[in-house]
């Protein structure tokens, strides 16, 4: 649970860092240029409500229970529908607030196929973290949380990547070894599909080049799914691995949904970094958490 809530930490930071920049789209170039964090408070939104879901459900049954973590969904929804929940989400959320089972509020969206959007990779870095020692038991439970909400295979894979990504970054530096590594490990754990095909295209990107560039070659969330998202946030993970802020301004360079970039890469680099890495007044800017969803 202390390396969940580490992740919970660098996710939820990262998320209301990112969510400041909407208001200010404009300015966006010039603020990442001059480093001029967005002025407080930083409210968070629904990646960071999601993820204390599975949070609180790790918490109470060490693994994905899916019936429990619905219900919290739904719970957690109904206490603020504010929080900027797509609209497909809304969809999902409603019915199984009005009492419908996840299963079918969840596969019967997208004419039956399932959301393939990045909503479930937006939430997973810590449920990544809390099965660091196990990359398969991780990528499974991953992919059990996805399914709640998202039942194409795609909005999945996101998911997976992304939990193998942050469980992958609590291993020691030398199971770590280099930070390219990364790419090969979440690529070994993710299904085949168009966010797979981003991923290979990521790893194939220079990190040399701009977060401007591979934003525009990866996409960087500007479609809202996993294959135009997760790709990105792994190329900003690997390219920043052990600095927080520098990983987080990278991120949000890159436009696009930039509170679920800036969510997913800081709760992978947090792992790396520790605590200490993120600014106090950020953490102090950021609304604070409710850890427990009102029963």
């Amino acid at each position: 649970m202390s390396r969940a809530l580490l992740s919970l930490e660098g996710l939820s930071v990262g998320d209301g860092f990112g969510e400041r920049f909407f208001a200010a789209r404009s300015l966006v170039a010039e603020w990442v240029e001059a480093r001029r964090p967005p002025s407080p408070p930083w409210p968070y939104t629904d990646d960071t409500e999601m993820a204390l879901s599975i949070v609180q459900v790790l918490d109470e049954h060490g693994q994905v229970e899916q019936e429990r973590l619905a219900q919290l969904f739904g719970k957690r929804y109904r206490a603020n529908r504010y929080r900027g929940y797509g609209g497909t989400a809304l969809d999902i959320l409603e019915r199984i607030h009005l009492g419908m089972h996840w299963l079918p509020a969840s596969s019967q969206v997208f004419d039956g196929t399932g959301s393939k959007g990045n909503g479930a990779a937006m939430r997973v870095a810590p449920l990544g973290a809390y099965f660091a020692g196990d990359l398969r038991r991780a990528a499974d439970e991953a992919r059990l949380s996805a399914e709640v909400t998202h039942y194409h295979p795609d909005g999945q894979a996101g998911a997976v990547a992304v939990a193998v990504a942050a469980a992958w970054a609590c291993q020691d530096a030398a199971t770590r070894g280099r930070a390219r590594n990364l790419f090969d490990v979440v690529l070994e754990y993710t299904p085949n599909g168009a966010t797979r095909r981003g991923l290979e295209k990521a790893r194939g990107w220079s990190l040399e080049t701009t977060p401007t560039a591979a934003a525009k070659e990866l996409g960087s969330g500007f479609q809202v799914l996993s294959e135009d998202t997760v790709p990105f946030v792994v190329w900003c993970a690997v390219r920043h691995l052990e600095h927080y802020e520098d990983a987080l301004w990278s991120t949000v360079s890159g436009r696009g949904d930039m509170d679920t970039t800036c969510a997913m890469v800081g709760g992978i680099v947090v792992l790396v970094t520790g605590r200490a890495a993120i600014p106090a007044s950020w953490l102090e800017a950021r609304e604070k958490l409710q850890l427990r969803a009102l029963e």
